[in-house]
């Protein structure tokens, strides 16, 4: 009980600066209908129940797994069953994250299905699976993380230039949306069990890092790779503006409630299946030790079916409302302002983050303080969402016009930062984009897109993702350099 009031605190001080700001922009510059935001109050009620019910879940059940799996990988000594196991798993947890999830069934819905979320889903999994799987043989060969990431994204880099501009926004889109609540604490624990059982401290502290940047690249190969094999890279993009408040309350949450427990079970269900077999093959825990992992799936169950009835009941509609009439407005700097400020918030909100910036305390033993690493972090999406904006208003930028130089300074700072810095900076791009982000922040932007004469809700719409990702890479790298310059002086 103590574990679900503590998420519940935290969780609900960090939707609840989001509801602070969508309210002060509802009752001064952007009026909206009572009734819309009556379902938003009750979509972010659900929403804090639901996450901090997930997220006991995630500790009692999904981050257990990952850490006996993990162990028990090690212990084996055998690299092909690492591989192998880091695929299926990887698999099926990138297909069960819930930021990755939303973002599909958004993409599904802007291109009316010529680009169905089951594909998405497919491939950003497959992506994600193969490319974890290298990095556990990575964690036990001599090739340093900064090295693996620099190639693979020269391979991205190399492959964009023949990738259709849609795709591109996905991709990169995907790469944050997939390491979010599930994923992060899943692949930490992962990595953990597996580099815990190196004789080296310290390059076992430097390997619990950089799974999940790895994972994020593998999401960019997945869409990429469906880009070639896709037989259209031009679809008709439309976006419903709902702020239709003739339906009641009640129905707006009923109505996606029974899909919503379908779809979570089915979702959760191979994870299960998983486990069951883990536990009568390899861990062999004890009757106890099993029924309490398998309350946490239920606990996952129960807080993904309130997320998502949250999100689609309400929620993710004030978002699009709220960037439509912002972008419709003559001031065009108030969007603009708004954008800098969802970001800032809502990377709070972002439970991965809870989880990645206690890590990192943890594994420093407290040198690296938490707020050291949030402060930067939420001024950096507060210019990636920002940026993204200003995008959508002047026709002239592109998302590789970011992305390009972006990146190019991510990598180079790899070659000056303690090695740790690395991969703490690139997990924490993928980390900064989980649910919230998928669902209120990518709301905003695509109902910007849909009110702005020059965007393309595809091409422009999407990509906001990807900013969010790429600027805590750089900021992290940065507090890395005054780290490194501030230990050299004491």
């Amino acid at each position: 009980m103590n574990v679900f009031v503590e998420k519940l605190r935290d969780t609900a001080v960090a939707v609840v600066l989001i509801d602070a700001l969508v309210l002060f922009l509802a009752f001064t510059i952007v009026p909206m209908e009572s009734a819309l935001i009556v379902k938003f109050l009750i979509g972010s009620v659900l929403i804090i129940l639901g996450l901090s019910i997930f997220l006991v879940g995630v500790d009692i059940g999904i981050m257990p797994l990952g850490r006996e799996t993990g162990s028990s990988l090690a212990k084996s000594n055998k690299m092909w069953l690492m591989i192998a196991t880091g695929i299926v798993l990887g698999f099926f947890v990138s297909i069960a994250e819930l930021g990755l999830m939303v973002l599909a069934s958004q993409i599904d819905m802007v291109t009316a299905g010529q680009l169905s979320r089951t594909s998405i889903l497919v491939y950003v999994s497959v992506g994600f699976a193969v490319i974890l799987s290298l990095g556990f043989r990575r964690i036990f060969s001599k090739l340093p993380l900064y090295i693996l990431l620099i190639i693979l994204y020269l391979l991205i880099g190399a492959a964009s230039i023949f990738t259709a501009p849609v795709f591109l926004a996905i991709a990169f889109d995907a790469s944050g949306a997939t390491t979010g609540i599930l994923a992060v604490p899943f692949i930490l624990a992962l990595g953990i069990g597996i580099s815990s059982l190196k004789k080296d401290s310290l390059a076992s502290e430097e390997d619990s890092f950089g799974l999940v940047a790895l994972a994020s690249a593998g999401a960019i190969i997945g869409v990429i790779v469906l880009n070639m094999v896709s037989k259209t890279t031009d679809f008709a993009a439309d976006l419903k503006i709902s702020a239709d408040v003739t339906n009641s309350v009640f129905q707006s949450f009923a109505g996606i409630f029974g899909s919503t427990v379908f779809e979570s079970f089915f979702t959760l269900l191979p994870l299960l299946v998983i486990l069951f077999a883990l536990q009568a093959a390899v861990f062999k825990l004890s009757k106890r030790a099993f029924r309490k992992l398998l309350m946490g799936f239920v606990y996952a169950f129960a807080g993904m079916i309130l997320f998502f009835v949250g999100t689609g009941g309400g929620f993710m509609d004030v978002g699009v409302v709220l960037g439509f009439r912002l972008a419709g407005m003559a001031n065009k700097s108030f969007v603009v302002i708004a954008g800098f400020f969802i970001g800032l918030v809502t990377i709070i909100a972002e439970p991965a983050v809870y989880v990645q910036t206690h890590q990192i305390e943890d594994v420093t033993s407290g040198y690296i303080k938490r707020i050291a690493v949030l402060i930067p972090l939420c001024i950096g999406v507060g210019f990636a969402v920002a940026l993204s904006v200003i995008r959508l208003l002047v026709p002239a930028i592109q998302l590789w016009h970011y992305l390009l130089p972006g990146y190019i300074i991510a990598l180079g700072l790899t070659f000056f930062v303690p090695k740790l810095f690395v991969g703490i900076a690139f997990d924490a791009g993928g980390v900064a984009t989980g649910p919230m982000t998928a669902t209120f922040t990518l709301a905003f932007t695509q109902g910007a897109a849909a009110n702005t004469e020059s965007a393309n809700i595809l091409t422009d719409g999407f990509g906001m993702i990807a900013m969010v990702a790429l600027f805590p890479i750089i900021t992290l790298q940065i507090l890395g350099l005054v780290f490194k310059m501030k230990t050299k002086k004491e």
